[in-house]
C-alpha cells in the first residue's frame, strides 16, 4: 500500500489514463483499510482519511477537466 499523500500538483501532471489508474489503486487501498478497520487490525486510522481525500482530489481533477476548468497535460487549446 502506498504511504504517500497525493497532491493536486502531482495529479495535475498525470493524463486521464494515469489518473484512472491512481483512482483504482486508491479505491483498492481504501477497501483494504476498511476491511482492516472492521476486523480490528487497523493500525493507522489517519490513513483512512488520507486515502479518502486522495480519491476526492482525483475525482475533482477529472471533473474540472470535463468542464474545461483544467487542461490535461499535452492537451492543445
Amino acid at each position: 500500500m502506498a504511504a504517500t499523500k497525493l497532491t493536486a500538483d502531482e495529479l495535475d501532471k498525470l493524463d486521464d489514463a494515469k489518473l484512472a489508474e491512481e483512482l483504482a489503486k486508491a479505491k483498492d487501498e481504501l477497501f483494504k483499510l476498511r476491511f482492516q478497520s472492521a476486523t480490528g487490525q487497523l493500525e493507522s486510522s489517519g490513513r483512512l482519511r488520507s486515502v479518502k481525500k486522495d480519491i476526492a482530489r482525483i475525482y475533482t481533477i477529472l471533473r474540472e477537466r470535463e468542464l474545461g476548468i483544467r487542461q490535461a497535460p499535452g492537451a492543445a487549446e
